[in-house]
């Protein structure tokens, strides 16, 4: 097909019941998804493979006609508020990995979709292309994956539900995953922090410091961060600053002032944006992921500096979280970062999401607060004694994974086995159980 008469297809506004072609198990749009693949596919020259034919469908896509384009949309988003009808935690779809379904994770577990029928992974691809910017597209071209934030509309709440979206190469196809953000704030007091670690998180009463908040993706880092943003927000007059990448729930300003700066979008780098948020008069400093060490620095200088810092981190227990950011920097560095850290930490909340008994997901939680002794512990590098502190800190809020673990088992809120799956130290959940 030529050049022309492609285009000419796109510039045809699609015209489909859904019941064609053999396509009547696919919801609507499934048939303009269909045509369109075919006639893309169809022009496409014979040299075009691999990342070649990435690019050329990324391309033929950014031509479709609005109403095309349209089409396909509400096709994807038939797709994303599956999500919501399932009360599911993410969506998967493109690329070969996925067997042409639609896939959904609903309470831990990854499960297909087999209502909406199968797709042709070069479908899917033209699916997520239509989703993207040029400059989102770009970045999935030259990069080979792209954060973004996605907003949806629903009928019957007056607040448009939002995603946090991923678009990567999974070998020369596009992959889509879509995490859905809660719509609602969980009261920090119902997270079952002991009232001192609680108070601690506020600014009224402790006004410096970091709190990470860490844990394996999926494991409601975002959660726990958003209900600490909420309760300063209703409970102190300032200035929060929120640098994250993707911006997920959006605070309304109550007590305090409520900035949402974008990475990518409002500001080049977290780094970028930590270190404008020094000129910026705030008291509270949101950090959505100290991922690099350039962030590292920057949070741990943002905080020296006096402020009340809180960010997240990919690990699985406090000890492992100091061990990381440490590990992030330079050697000819790391005993200075040690030190610095020590200085600065006020909190670690480890946490993992469990199957709960009756269904559903369970919190558990490790928390240490660094105290006197923990500083030390630190600066001297004998990072395995905080493993101790918090096994003997209950009066001070603090408390192991473990302990938290066997509370949990004997509130039959999770099976003993479940308990012992998830352990990071499962000598010690024995000695307990």
């Amino acid at each position: 097909m030529s050049q022309e008469a492609l285009s000419n297809f796109l510039d045809q506004s699609t015209q489909s019941d859904g019941t064609s072609n053999g396509m009547s198990s696919r919801p609507p749009g499934a048939v303009a998804l269909k045509d369109i693949t075919s006639m893309i596919v169809d022009s496409m020259p014979d040299s075009c493979r691999g990342q070649r034919r990435f690019q050329y469908l990324a391309e033929q896509t950014d031509q479709l006609s609005p109403e095309k384009s349209t089409s396909l949309r509400t096709l994807a988003e038939r797709f994303i508020r599956r999500t919501l009808e399932l009360d599911a935690s993410d969506m998967d779809l493109g690329g070969r990995a996925c067997d042409g379904n639609v896939w959904y994770r609903v309470d831990g577990e990854k499960r297909r979709e087999e209502e909406f029928g199968t797709y042709d992974p070069l479908e899917t691809d033209i699916l997520v292309f239509n989703l993207l910017n040029d400059k989102q597209t770009r970045q999935l071209l030259d990069k080979g994956a792209t954060d973004f934030s996605y907003r949806l509309e629903v009928e019957e709440s007056d607040r448009p539900r939002r995603f946090r979206a991923t678009a990567y190469s999974d070998y020369d196809h596009a992959a889509l995953n879509m995490r859905a953000i809660s719509d609602e704030i969980f009261p920090l007091d119902t997270l079952g922090f002991h009232p001192k670690i609680q108070k601690g998180m506020m600014f009224r009463h402790v006004r410096d410091g970091l709190t990470l908040i860490t844990g394996v993706t999926g494991s409601g880092k975002s959660t726990t961060l958003d209900a600490i943003i909420d309760a300063n927000n209703e409970d102190y007059p300032g200035h929060i600053v929120v640098i994250a990448d993707p911006i997920e729930y959006m605070h309304e300003p109550k007590e305090s002032i409520v900035r949402h700066r974008e990475v990518g979008k409002d500001v080049v780098s977290f780094k970028d944006g930590i270190t404008q948020a020094l000129r910026q008069d705030p008291d509270i400093v949101v950090i959505g992921e100290m991922r690099d060490p350039e962030t590292i620095q920057a949070a741990l200088e943002v905080t020296d500096s006096g402020h009340k810092v809180f960010s997240t981190l990919h690990t699985s227990s406090a000890m492992e979280t100091i061990d990381r950011i440490v590990a992030e920097v330079p050697t000819d560095e790391q005993e200075r970062v040690r030190h610095r850290l020590a200085d600065v930490l006020r909190c670690v909340v480890s946490q993992k999401l469990l199957p709960k008994i009756g269904g559903g997901r369970q919190l558990a939680k490790e928390v240490l607060w660094v105290d006197a002794s923990a500083r030390a512990a630190i600066k001297n590098d004998n990072v395995g004694e905080v493993y101790q502190m918090m096994w003997q800190g209950g009066k001070q809020g603090q408390t192991t994974l473990e302990q938290d673990l066997y509370k949990l088992v004997r509130k039959r809120k999770i099976e003993p086995e479940t308990a012992m799956d998830y352990a990071n130290n499962k000598k010690r959940l024995r000695r307990l159980m």
